[in-house]
C-alpha cells in the first residue's frame, strides 16, 4: 500500500495520485520524487561521491564482505521473499546483486539524491527507483524485506527511520541493516563521510526493539581487520591532510593490500556463515524481524 505524504491516506501502490486529497509525487530527471525539496541538497552525504563509489564497489574488500553477508542472510532467513526495498540504494550495487541472486523478486530502490538514482538505473534498468526521505516513507505494509546499508549513521533521526521501516514492512517482514561500530573508532574519516554517529551493539538493539523489531542475528564484521583499521584511524588523526570521504579511505588502499584484505575477510565470512558472532569489528550487521504492535 502507498501512504499519502499529505493526508496519510492509504491506497493501492499502483496508483500515483492519492484518491483522497489528490497528492502525487513530482518527476525529477525521470524519477518520482516524494521529497523533491531534498533531491539535490539534502544533508548527510556528498552527491559528488557517487562516481567514486561506483568505481570502488565491484572490487573493494569492504564492499565484497558486506555483499556476502547480505546475500547470506537473505538465503538463510527469508529465501522465498517476493519484494525487496533498499533505502539509500546509492549507485544500485547491492540492489543489483540482490536481484542477480533472487531474480524472482521485485526490486525497489530509494535514494534521497537524484544523482544516485541515475547510477542505479544504469545498473538495474528494470528496478522501481524513487526519490524519498527515509524519515517519511510513502508505503505501508508494502514489502517483505527492507535493507538499509550504511544509511542510519548519516541521519540524526535514526529512530524515526526505524519506525518508518516498520510501517513499510509487511507483517513478519525483515529489516537488514549495516552500520559503522565503536565510538572509539570515530575519526575525521567519519566526519568527512557525513556520519553523525558510530553505534554500539546495545544502542542499536535498543533502538530496534523500541521501533518494534526482534533481532534474529547480530554480528560485527570487518573484525579480523580491526587492528589495521584502528591503526589507520590513529595515524590519520596525526596527519594534517586527511581523506576527503569515507570512499577515499578505501580508494587509497593499494591493489595488493586490497587483495590480501579480501582473502582475510573471506575467512571471516566463512566463520560468520558457520554461526560465529564477532563482538568487535569496524561494522555491525543485524537481521531483525517486524513484530506487529
Amino acid at each position: 500500500m502507498k501512504q499519502c505524504m499529505e493526508c496519510l491516506n492509504s491506497y493501492d501502490s499502483s496508483i500515483k495520485r492519492c484518491p483522497n486529497c489528490g497528492y502525487e509525487p513530482v518527476l525529477i530527471d525521470g524519477f518520482y520524487a516524494y521529497a523533491p525539496e531534498l533531491a539535490r541538497t539534502a544533508p548527510g552525504f556528498k552527491p559528488a561521491y557517487f562516481l567514486e563509489l561506483a568505481s570502488l564497489e565491484e572490487d573493494s574488500f569492504w564492499f565484497q564482505a558486506r555483499r556476502r553477508l547480505i546475500l547470506f542472510a537473505l538465503k538463510r532467513f527469508i529465501p522465498a521473499f517476493d519484494s525487496f526495498m533498499e533505502i539509500g540504494c546509492g549507485t544500485g550495487y547491492i540492489l543489483s546483486e540482490v536481484y542477480k541472486a533472487f531474480p524472482h523478486t521485485i526490486p525497489k530502490g530509494s535514494e534521497i539524491y537524484i544523482e544516485g538514482l541515475s547510477f542505479a538505473k544504469t545498473r538495474l534498468p528494470t528496478a522501481d527507483l524513487l526519490q524519498m526521505d527515509a524519515r517519511r516513507i510513502p508505503f505501508k505494509e508494502e514489502v517483505d524485506v527492507i535493507g538499509a546499508f550504511d544509511v542510519l549513521e548519516h541521519i540524526h533521526e535514526d529512530e524515526l527511520v526505524l519506525r518508518q521501516t516498520h510501517q513499510a514492512l509487511k507483517s513478519g517482514g525483515l529489516l537488514l541493516i549495516t552500520v559503522p561500530q565503536h565510538r572509539w573508532l570515530w575519526s575525521r574519516v567519519d566526519e568527512n563521510a557525513c556520519h553523525v554517529r558510530r553505534y554500539s551493539k546495545g544502542e542499536l538493539h535498543e533502538k530496534l526493539a523500541n521501533a518494534g523489531f526482534r533481532v534474529l542475528r547480530s554480528t560485527s564484521f570487518i573484525s579480523l581487520l580491526l587492528p589495521a583499521m584502528w591503526l589507520s584511524r590513529t595515524l590519520n588523526k596525526l596527519k594534517k591532510n586527511n581523506p576527503g570521504s569515507g570512499g577515499s579511505e578505501l580508494s587509497a588502499i593499494s591493489p595488493i593490500l586490497n587483495s590480501i584484505f579480501k582473502k582475510i575477510l573471506s575467512v571471516e565470512s566463512f566463520l560468520i556463515f558457520k554461526g560465529v558472532d564477532f563482538s568487535m569489528g569496524g561494522s555491525r550487521f543485524v537481521v531483525a524481524k517486524k513484530i506487529d504492535l
